[in-house]
């Protein structure tokens, strides 16, 4: 999607130069900076959850090993 969204900022920005229009260039710019702008965003933000989503699987495992534990002390 990203990818998309850079590929038509590009366009208008190579259409914008080729007929001499600047509000396809002004466009064109803006929407390739945001396109750059939101790569990183979601970079980080998946960054992020992978980390949330490793630290709550080392909790639910230490959790596991305490329930067995306890489970063979009471047998």
């Amino acid at each position: 999607m990203e990818t998309i969204i850079f590929l038509v900022g590009l366009f208008l920005l190579g259409s914008g130069f080729y007929r001499g229009e600047q509000m396809q260039c002004f466009f064109g710019g803006v929407i390739i900076c945001g396109s750059i702008a939101l790569h990183f965003v979601r970079k980080k933000d998946w960054k992020k959850h992978w980390e949330e989503q490793e630290a709550l699987q080392k909790h639910l495992l230490e959790r596991r090993k305490m329930r067995e534990q306890g489970d063979q002390d009471v047998k």
